[in-house]
């Protein structure tokens, strides 16, 4: 990968894992230490056409896995790609969790979205932009040139023979 890239072209495609890994990290820890917090009144409010998954998940008897779990995998998919550390599958896994956001809340023609809102969308928000963002990192595994993964590749060529 080295070899096809400027180090201008490979330094961006770094830093846009960077910013994504932190994004996905600091919402995952911001939630993980605030007791109050829930993802009920979001899976509740869903609109769109999968409302009533969304809705059946924030019932009482799954929403104390459906948060445990959105935690954890925001704060699996910040490590993976802050770390450089198997990020393609903290890609992978990072989009499959921003299409469920996507569809909780589709920016969609004559759908209304309750409370406020942060900005006016049709069809392209921030989680779909997040998403092609995140499919452009699977296709330049930027953790061979800065990351975790470089780190321990380069250790295990060192490793003499026996």
């Amino acid at each position: 990968m080295k070899d096809n890239y400027s180090k201008g072209q490979l330094s961006a495609l770094v830093i846009l894992r960077l910013l994504i890994g932190w994004h996905f990290l600091y919402e995952g820890l911001i939630k993980l230490f605030n007791p109050s917090w829930t993802a009920k009144g979001y899976l509740i409010g869903s609109v769109g056409p999968f409302r009533h998954i969304f809705r059946f998940l924030g019932e009482d008897s799954m929403i104390g896995f459906v948060d445990f779990m959105n935690i954890a995998v925001l704060i699996v998919v910040g490590l993976g790609l802050v770390l450089g550390l198997w990020s393609r599958w903290a890609s992978y896994i990072g989009i499959a969790l921003l299409i469920m956001y996507y569809l909780a809340y589709p920016p969609l023609p004559g759908l209304e979205i309750p409370g406020p809102a942060e900005g006016s969308y049709l069809f392209v928000n921030k989680n779909l932009i997040e998403i092609f963002a995140l499919a452009v990192l699977i296709k330049f595994p930027t953790e061979q040139y800065f990351g975790l993964e470089l780190f321990f590749s380069q250790r295990l060529k060192k490793k003499p023979s026996i």
